[in-house]
């Protein structure tokens, strides 16, 4: 990715469908000088996603986009993209898997973050199926951390050690990208 030049932050939307914590973090790194983004826009799949709260908290337009039909939302993602000239997405538990077509036709760059060692736990459930494997660490590939996995480990324990580490790194790969 191109480096940042002088002061204008690369536009960029967050997608979210559920809480919003990696959101929250996000948008609070954006607003530090040393930032390389400006959240613009936030987009959910779901208009009950706790995370939305943080577009009124924080003035940051919002759009809710129905998956019924996944080609339809996606088109309409990209129209609106386009128009708010967005450059960079980070997806931030977003749910929904985006198409081959529409990273091909998003003129900017994606990044994504997953609670697992990728690739081995793509998808759902993450937590419980690394401690169901008895597995040792769990993490995430532009950066990626080891959480150790302890005996007294439950997914609730695991899913916030986890987290934690998240709205580390979630800042920490953007700055890696732009500079």
């Amino acid at each position: 990715m191109e480096k940042l030049t002088g002061l204008k932050k690369i536009k960029t939307a967050v997608f979210i469908s559920g809480t919003g914590s990696n959101l929250k973090n996000i948008i609070r790194f954006s607003k530090i000088k040393k930032s390389p983004i400006s959240v613009n826009l936030i987009i959910s799949n779901d208009s009950r996603s706790k995370g939305l709260n943080f577009a009124n908290q924080f003035r940051i337009r919002k759009k809710i986009f129905n998956y019924k039909n996944i080609k339809v939302a996606e088109n309409k993602i990209l129209i609106l993209l386009k128009k708010e000239k967005i450059k960079f997405i980070c997806l931030a538990g977003y749910m929904k898997i985006l198409s081959e077509n529409f990273i091909k036709k998003f003129s900017g760059k994606i990044i994504n973050i997953h609670p697992s060692l990728l690739p081995k736990y793509k998808g759902l459930n993450t937590h419980s199926r690394a401690i169901t494997n008895k597995d040792k660490f769990s993490g995430k590939i532009i950066l990626q951390k080891k959480v150790k996995i302890t005996a007294r480990d439950n997914f609730t324990s695991l899913a916030k050690r986890v987290l934690k580490q998240e709205h580390k790194l979630y800042p920490a790969a953007i700055m890696k990208i732009f500079n």
